[in-house]
């Protein structure tokens, strides 16, 4: 698999399908102690006919590197990846963290961003006091425990647990140190104040029982999106693996529809 080098790190990426499509290149940014396989459903189907494009991020699956301090990093990383590939228009697909990052490549280059897709994502992470304590002292628990716990509770109730206890293990294998680093980081992230900043077409996919970043902070996001169209599907945190078949069909319809107008934004959820 191809690497490149930036920053202290090698990224592990793919970068497959047709270059004279006619259509921007998606990139796929896979979320926290994940890796670029998560996206295997959509690359697939879309490699038939569009170039695509996903990478581990810094620390994650193949790639090397020391956790990133801050999500700006991440979005420096995928910017040097698709100037190394000669990338201009691009659209990125982002699940969780990895939406976060598609948000600031939104608002760092939005001459290159076509359209914008956001897959249990959120513009900052809100706690009530309670929560925040909880949180706060989960980080004190022993760290496969603390993997552990988040990991489980991010499938909607009735996942096959052993394929929730696979995700576990490869997410424990990611080093502690990029782990813990970018939980600060996702917990300090907030563009909440700039999303109107964004108008280019949006899609935000969202999982009906996700308690990682619950779909109410996402919806007071789409309500300053210039233009957004909001799925919700019957799901949890890691929608592209417990349903991955239906989003790369609300992916195929959003790619498929013609942009609202900026006087008439489309903000249904549908």
């Amino acid at each position: 698999m191809p690497q490149f080098a930036v920053d202290g790190a090698e990224l592990t990426y793919d970068d497959e399908g047709p270059r004279d499509a006619g259509s921007a290149p998606l990139v796929f940014i896979h979320g926290w102690t994940a890796d670029r396989h998560r996206w295997d459903h959509q690359m697939a189907h879309f490699a038939a006919h569009r170039r695509v494009i996903r990478l581990d991020l810094r620390g994650h699956g193949e790639s090397s590197g020391s956790g990133a301090r801050t999500i700006e990093v991440l979005a420096r990383d995928v910017i040097a990846l698709l100037d190394h590939l000669g990338v201009d228009r691009f659209v990125p697909v982002g699940h969780s963290m990895g939406g976060m990052t598609a948000q600031l490549l939104a608002l760092a280059q939005p001459a290159r961003v076509e359209r914008l897709v956001l897959v249990n994502s959120i513009g900052r992470m809100t706690y009530s006091r309670s929560r925040g304590l909880l949180m706060a002292a989960s980080t004190r628990v022993p760290f496969r425990l603390f993997v552990a716990a988040n990991i489980q509770r991010a499938f909607a109730p009735g996942h096959p647990r052993q394929e929730i206890k696979e995700y576990i293990r490869a997410s424990a294998a990611t080093p502690r140190e990029v782990v813990m680093t970018l939980y600060s980081a996702m917990r300090a992230f907030d563009v909440l104040h700039r999303v109107r900043e964004i108008r280019v077409p949006t899609l935000m996919v969202h999982g009906y029982h996700d308690i990682q970043l619950p779909a109410h902070q996402m919806l007071r996001m789409a309500k300053d999106y210039q233009d957004a169209e909001i799925r919700i599907l019957d799901a949890g945190h890691e929608l592209p693996v417990e349903k991955p078949a239906e989003l790369t069909a609300a992916l195929d319809r959003f790619l498929a529809r013609t942009p609202a107008t900026p006087e008439s934004p489309s903000r249904r959820p549908r």
